[in-house]
């Protein structure tokens, strides 16, 4: 028997191809001569050879294929099957292309199929063609399709209308639904589908632990099936006697609500699960012309576009929350009967799915997630430079290549950061400054600028801490100024010397070394906390006005960190901390992603708790207060070396990262 396919080389193409040679026969595929390299690997992998596999080059967009006259006298009379796979699977590509490759392809396909006078023509559809069908589609319906203004659905309804209209020999058709990987291996090759809300999934995991609710949709049914179902069902239906002018539906027949379908998928990632699932439909209420009014204000339209953007959905998916279309399958079932080849539960192989997308397909695997891609050359300031998250920090940019600038109060402490960065072959540069001084800051911004023409990346980590209750604080109000000064005014300072050079050059990066106390308020640290939250609150202004500047602003909320600041209060001793290393790959994070904002789950579950039971958080905080004791520094006498009981060791370890 022999064989002639198109779109050997793709996803579907090539499981078929592989299904095929397992029956005796040749065959043949029509391949463009950029794809002969990539047909070579996959004779390999299959384990056959050139006489086995034989490819005939063409292209989808030339009249029969583009195949050569040569071709065609040594295939006509040959081909017994001929299935026409070659096609643009892709929702979001352009009209033009679509109906280039999906129409004129397929109509170029036609022309081949009478050429070389195939027997039979198999045409892979799309259960596309009922476009947004209201109600059961059945597999003998065609024209009754609804709603094609889409491009894609539009494309494929017509493409099979050609197929229907203006083929003159047998054909059979098959409409699959939404293809996703092998139920087996999980393997698939893009990203399509139900695959592009998997990164919301991850970015939910990331931030919420996998037991917290959350509210999503329910929305329309998905049809949901795995690769390995669809090229089993086409090659055993293709072999069967008296199945020739027939559609079959390739479709679960008990598809998955949207909700329902991304909980699988949640499960899979150990991701908090949408609890509360609302129907979609409820808001059909509201007039489409009030919702395309609210789509069209400009900043409407721009939080979207970034938020599909920052997730990789196309606008165009969003078409499918509340898809109506059901599919009715009973000439496929009757055709499988017997035969074992069903669509499996997706509950059975989600978990597959996800984690071959996440080891091979994530987007985040092919961003360069080298520190030295981000900073090689450009010019990094570090205040706080001479020692603890400051010098560590400083160390991994010299050696990923960045140009350091080292900013701290003590010049012979910078001196050792430099020499160090030095030893790894790297360069820094010493500035001297008193943050706390204004007048030095000026200084530091006008030589920076005059010997470097630009910061690039601004690191404010320069700080100071003050453990001490408000009640002993009465007269030390120079405590809150001195705080205030150091930790917001002097990183202020910095901040609006450098963001005209950077505005000017449509880029930059400031990054602010916040606290964990700003989400979690912990008693004793007010002077340090509102300090740390005034910058917080500024740069949140900020880049609201520097969004469209290309400037980012970053926020971290350290955890509490073994630096020479916490040094003096020995009860951080026996309190669970990170180290300046590890507080200094938070940085690194900030620099390659540039989020908003870096924090952890505890602090993030610290702030949720004061939003919404703010009197139970202040009895815990309180409970907090009771339970260590002021400084020795507050209470006047001598440090000595602290124990904590039992119940002081179990709140902290439950409360790790917070400065008590």
């Amino acid at each position: 028997m022999t064989y002639f396919v198109t779109g050997a080389t793709g996803f579907i193409g090539r499981h078929l191809v592989e299904k095929l040679l397992r029956r005796d026969g040749t065959i043949f595929v029509l391949v463009r001569p950029s794809s002969l390299p990539k047909l070579e690997a996959l004779r390999r992998s299959w384990g056959v050879d050139k006489k086995r596999v034989v490819a005939v080059t063409g292209d989808l967009e030339k009249p029969k294929l583009g195949v050569s006259s040569a071709d065609l006298r040594k295939l006509r009379g040959r081909i017994k099957h001929l299935f026409h796979l070659g096609a643009l699977y892709d929702i979001g590509a352009s009209a033009e292309s679509q109906q280039a490759t999906n129409v004129e392809g397929t109509r170029h396909a036609l022309q081949l199929a009478e050429a070389i006078d195939a027997q039979c023509f198999h045409y892979l559809s799309s259960i596309a063609v009922a476009g947004l069908y209201d109600g059961v589609f059945r597999e003998d319906m065609f024209a009754e399709a609804e709603e094609l203004d889409h491009p894609y659905f539009r494309t494929k309804h017509d493409s099979e209308k050609l197929v229907r209209q203006e083929l003159q020999r047998p054909w059979r058709i098959y409409r699959p639904g939404i293809v996703v990987g092998h139920s087996q291996t999980g393997e698939i090759n893009k990203i399509d589908g139900p695959y592009y809300f998997f990164k919301l999934i991850q970015k939910l995991r990331s931030l919420l632990p996998p037991w917290m609710p959350t509210i999503g949709l329910e929305g329309g049914r998905l049809n949901v099936v795995p690769v390995d179902f669809v090229v089993n069902a086409i090659d055993e239906i293709a072999h069967q006697r008296g199945e020739d002018f027939k559609c079959f539906h390739l479709t679960d027949p008990e598809p998955k609500r949207v909700g329902e379908v991304l909980n699988l998928f949640a499960r899979a990632a150990h991701s908090p699960e949408m609890t509360m699932r609302l129907n979609a439909r409820v808001f059909s209420f509201i007039p489409p012309g009030v919702i395309h009014a609210i789509a069209s204000l400009a900043p409407v339209r721009r939080i979207t576009n970034q938020v599909l953007a920052d997730l990789g959905i196309p606008r165009e998916i969003l078409k499918f929350i509340n898809y109506p279309t059901r599919f009715d399958s009973r000439e496929t079932e009757r055709a499988l009967k017997g035969t074992g080849i069903a669509v499996p539960p997706l509950e059975n192989y989600a978990h597959r799915l996800w984690d071959y997308w996440e080891r091979n397909l994530d987007p985040d695997l092919f961003i360069d997630r080298s520190l030295s891609g981000h900073v090689r050359g450009k010019v990094v300031m570090v205040t706080g430079a001479s020692s603890g998250i400051g010098k560590a920090t400083a160390l991994k940019l010299g050696e990923a290549g960045a140009k350091v600038i080292l900013v701290a109060r003590r010049s012979e402490k910078l001196l050792e950061t430099q020499q160090e960065i030095a030893a790894k072959g790297a360069t820094a540069f010493v500035y001297p400054c008193d943050l706390t001084d204004m007048e030095s800051c000026d200084n530091l911004i006008k030589q920076a600028l005059k010997d470097h023409g630009t910061v690039d990346i601004l690191i404010n980590n320069a700080g100071r801490s003050i453990r001490r209750s408000i009640a002993a604080s009465y007269d030390r109000f120079h405590d809150f100024q001195r705080t205030m000064q150091l930790n917001y005014f002097g990183s202020l300072r910095l901040i609006l010397g450098f963001l005209p050079t950077m505005v000017n050059q449509q880029r930059g990066h400031i990054i602010n070394l916040s606290s964990m106390g700003v989400l979690a308020n912990p008693p004793r640290f007010s002077a340090y906390v509102a300090s740390k939250a005034a910058l917080d609150t500024f740069s949140h202004c900020a880049a609201s006005e520097f969004a469209d500047n290309g400037i980012h602003f970053t926020t971290i909320h350290m955890p509490l960190v073994r630096t020479p600041m916490i040094a003096p209060t020995k009860l951080y001793d026996r309190m669970p901390t990170i180290s300046p290393e590890e507080a200094a790959d938070m940085v690194v994070q900030a620099i390659i992603y540039k989020p908003v904002r870096i924090t952890t789950r505890l602090g993030i579950f610290a702030q949720v708790l004061h939003a919404i039971a703010p009197k139970m958080a202040h009895i815990i905080l309180n409970t907090a207060f009771r339970m260590f004791p002021d400084s020795a520094a507050a209470r006047g006498v001598e440090e000595g070396k602290i124990e904590l009981t039992p119940e002081q060791v179990a709140f902290t370890q439950l409360t790790r990262g917070i400065h008590w």
